[in-house]
C-alpha cells in the first residue's frame, strides 16, 4: 500500500486539511506500507516557499514522518508529456472561448433548465476558425474528452459510486499559459509514484469520477478510493486554511499537546469513541477505514481541551521531561500530573513546590496555630493527615473550614493537587513560613 497527502502550500493547515494527512499515514502505517508527501505547488501566483515549510513543520509536529516527498513544480515535464499523449488519443482537445463567452454558455444552459456542462463547441471548430483564433491572439485551454459511459468504484466509505460520462463537463487539463491544473497533475502524479491508495475529502467524489478515465486514458492503474466527509466547526460551518485559530500552528502554541490532535482526528467521525492515545503506533494498529461513516464529523476547541488534559494525565514523566525545568523531577510530575489542562501549568505547580509562594492568610490565629503543630521531618502522605487530625481536634474545624485555610496559606490558591501529596514537596520549612503569612 502507498497512499499520499497533498497539500497545496498556500496557506496554513488547519485541523480539516490535518485529518486526511493523519487518517493517510495512520492507514499506511496500519498495512505496513508507506506514506508520500506531495507538495502540490503548481499555482505559482499563490504557492509559498513558507507555507511549504510550515506544512512540513506540522507533519513533524503530530510525528508524520513521510517515507518520501515530491514537488510538483519539479515534475511539469512529465506532465507535458502526458498531455501530449493524450492529444495524440485525441482526449484532449484545445477551446478558444474566453471567461466571458463560457459565462454566458453557462447562464444560457442555466436559464434553459440544463446542468451548465461544456457543450464542446470547440470541437466543431475548423481549422479556419482556430488559426483566426490564433491570429486574435487568442491560446487555448485544453479539455479531456469523457466518454460517455458508467463510471463505477467503491468507495472505501461512500460504498458503490456510479456516474456517468454525459452528466459531467469535459474538465480543462491545461490553462491557456500551459500550466497543469490539478485534475491532470494528481493522475500522473499518482499513476508514476506508484500511489494504491487515495484517502481524501468528498469535495473530491465527482473528480474522482474524471480522474477515473484519465487513469485509464493514461494507461495507469485505478487507485482504491476513500472520500471522508469534510469536518465542520462546532457551530457546522465548513472550515476553511485561513481561519488562523484553527491552524495546526496556533493550535501548537496554546500548548496543545499533538497526541491529543492526533487522538481526536483519529476517530472523528467513527463508530470508535474519542479516546487520549499517547502513542501513534497504537492508533495506527487500531486504525480501520471502514469505521468511519458519511455523516459530517464537526470539530469542537472545547472537547479538544478537555481530551489534552486526559491524555497529560496518562503521560509518563520520561515522555515530558525534556520539556519541563532541570529541577522538575518524576515524583513532582506525578503529584501534579492530574490536575495539568496544558503542560505549561506544571510551571505553577513547580513553584509552589519548588519556590517561593506570598501565602493567602484568612485566619493568621489557626494557621499560626497550624505551624506550631507542624511534625518533624521526614514526611510522607499520612502527615497531611497527622496534621489536619491535631488541627481538627484542637480547633473543632472540619471541612472546608479546616482545609480551605491551609491550602491558601500553603500554596496561595484555592484549588489543586491533594495537600498529603503537596505537602512534602512543599518541606517543613516552605510550611511553616507559609502558614505564619511569609512569603516562601
Amino acid at each position: 500500500m502507498k497512499v499520499r497527502f497533498a497539500p497545496s502550500p498556500t496557506g496554513l493547515l488547519h485541523v480539516g486539511n490535518a485529518r486526511p494527512a493523519l487518517l493517510n499515514w495512520l492507514m499506511a502505517r496500519n498495512a505496513g506500507g508507506s506514506f508520500l508527501l506531495r507538495i502540490d505547488d503548481t499555482d505559482s501566483e499563490r504557492s509559498r516557499d513558507e507555507y511549504t515549510q510550515a506544512i512540513k513543520d506540522d507533519l513533524l509536529w503530530l510525528g508524520l514522518e513521510w517515507d518520501e516527498v515530491a514537488t510538483q513544480s519539479d515534475r511539469l515535464e512529465r506532465y507535458d508529456l502526458a498531455a501530449e499523449k493524450l492529444k495524440a488519443a485525441g482526449r484532449l482537445y484545445p477551446c478558444y472561448e474566453t471567461p466571458e463567452e463560457l459565462g454566458l454558455k453557462r447562464k444560457i444552459a442555466l436559464q434553459a433548465g440544463r446542468p451548465p456542462i461544456y457543450d464542446r463547441g470547440a470541437l466543431k471548430l475548423s481549422d479556419d476558425e482556430r488559426t483566426k483564433f490564433e491570429a486574435e491572439g487568442r491560446r487555448p485551454h485544453w479539455r479531456f474528452k469523457l466518454e460517455h459511459e458508467d463510471i463505477e468504484w467503491e468507495d472505501l466509505v461512500r460504498g458503490a459510486v456510479h456516474f456517468n460520462g454525459a452528466h459531467l463537463t469535459d474538465p480543462v487539463l491545461i490553462r491557456e499559459d500551459g500550466r497543469p491544473l490539478y485534475t491532470i497533475s494528481s493522475v500522473v502524479d499518482d499513476i508514476e509514484l506508484d500511489v494504491t491508495h487515495i484517502l481524501r475529502g468528498e469535495d473530491h467524489v465527482s473528480n474522482t469520477a474524471v480522474q477515473v478515465q484519465l487513469f485509464e486514458a493514461l494507461g495507469g492503474s485505478i487507485p482504491t478510493f476513500a472520500h471522508l466527509p469534510l469536518v465542520a466547526d462546532a457551530s457546522g460551518q465548513g472550515l476553511s486554511k485561513r481561519i488562523g485559530s484553527l491552524s495546526l500552528q496556533s493550535l501548537r502554541e496554546s500548548g496543545l499537546e499533538p497526541m491529543t490532535l492526533n487522538s481526536y482526528l483519529a476517530r472523528l467521525g467513527s463508530s470508535d469513541a474519542i479516546e487520549p492515545v499517547t502513542d501513534l503506533s497504537q492508533l495506527a494498529k487500531q486504525f480501520d477505514i471502514t469505521h468511519f461513516s458519511r455523516g459530517t464529523p464537526r470539530f469542537d476547541p472545547e472537547e479538544l481541551d478537555l481530551l489534552n488534559a486526559r491524555l497529560l494525565h496518562l503521560m509518563g514523566f520520561e515522555s515530558v521531561q525534556a520539556r519541563l525545568s532541570d529541577d522538575f523531577d518524576e515524583v513532582l510530575w506525578n503529584a501534579v500530573r492530574p490536575n495539568l489542562t496544558k503542560l505549561s501549568d506544571a510551571k505553577l505547580w513547580h513553584d509552589i513546590c519548588r519556590g517561593a509562594v506570598k501565602p493567602v492568610i484568612e485566619d493568621a490565629d489557626f494557621t499560626q496555630s497550624a505551624a506550631e503543630q507542624l511534625p518533624p521531618e521526614p514526611w510522607d502522605e499520612a502527615t497531611w493527615g497527622s496534621l489536619t487530625g491535631a488541627l481538627k481536634a484542637s480547633s473543632g474545624r472540619k471541612g472546608k473550614a479546616l482545609f480551605m485555610p491551609l491550602r491558601l496559606a500553603l500554596t496561595g490558591l484555592d484549588h489543586g493537587p491533594e495537600l498529603k501529596v503537596l505537602l512534602p514537596l512543599i518541606g517543613r520549612e516552605r510550611a511553616a513560613a507559609r502558614l505564619k503569612g511569609e512569603t516562601a
